[in-house]
């Protein structure tokens, strides 16, 4: 655990890291009565740090049985790929439109430091920490060209929620050529071809709540 920071804030990096690292499985049971025991924090603290968590599409509330990390197969992800499916595309095409050199090169740069971050840790099975990030920076990139604060506030919100199916997505598919889609969604961009990248970006969107579909079951 961190040693900075509020007890609340502790609990809610080790939790969250806990969650999208593999440490606790699908539907696990999260109870707020042994997270508070085992890190010495109150009742109070934990239930707080867990109502964040399903707040970001970390952790999931079940009536009358307290909180579980989601299910594999949980409905929820399909939800957030179809909002994801109809807004950034749309926000794409804006980008495509409007954006300027700065646009650009921010997408170029944040495409070559994607492309040249390990997807896993050594030995590791789940997505990088590191890589994650660099994920979301590319594709807010090529959404900034939009230019409308309110649309991006809505894709850092939407993108947190579907953090974690990433994750799994990631681990159950291997396979996926993630390397492959990104260049062709940057080239597409940069050569102003809304419609090739409106229909990339919706197809790559889609494609890990499809995983999670097919290999959840």
């Amino acid at each position: 655990m961190a040693e900075h920071g509020s007890p609340s804030e502790r609990l809610y990096a080790t939790l969250r890291a806990a969650i999208l690292h593999g440490v606790f499985v699908p539907e696990q049971p999260l109870k707020p009565q042994e997270l508070a025991s085992a890190e010495k924090v109150s009742l109070a603290v934990a239930r707080e740090t867990l109502l964040r968590l399903v707040g970001e599409g970390l952790a999931a509330r079940l009536p009358n049985r307290g909180f579980a990390v989601p299910a594999v197969d949980a409905g929820r992800w399909q939800q957030i790929a179809e909002a994801r499916a109809v807004t950034e595309p749309a926000m794409l095409r804006l980008s495509v439109e409007r954006g300027g050199v700065d646009w650009e090169v921010r997408v170029r740069a944040t495409h070559h430091h994607l492309a040249r971050t390990p997807f896993r840790e050594p030995g590791g099975t789940y997505v990088s920490d590191e890589w994650s990030e660099a994920h979301r920076q590319f594709h807010r990139a090529l959404l900034e060209g939009c230019d409308n604060p309110v649309l991006l506030d809505g894709f850092d919100r939407l993108w947190t929620a579907s953090e974690l199916a990433r994750r799994w997505s990631g681990a159950l598919v291997p396979e996926r050529d993630g390397v492959k889609e990104h260049a062709a969604l940057e080239e597409a961009a940069l050569n102003r071809d809304a419609e090739r990248a409106t229909d990339l970006l919706a197809q790559h969107v889609l494609h890990t709540a499809r995983n999670l579909t097919v290999r959840g079951d």
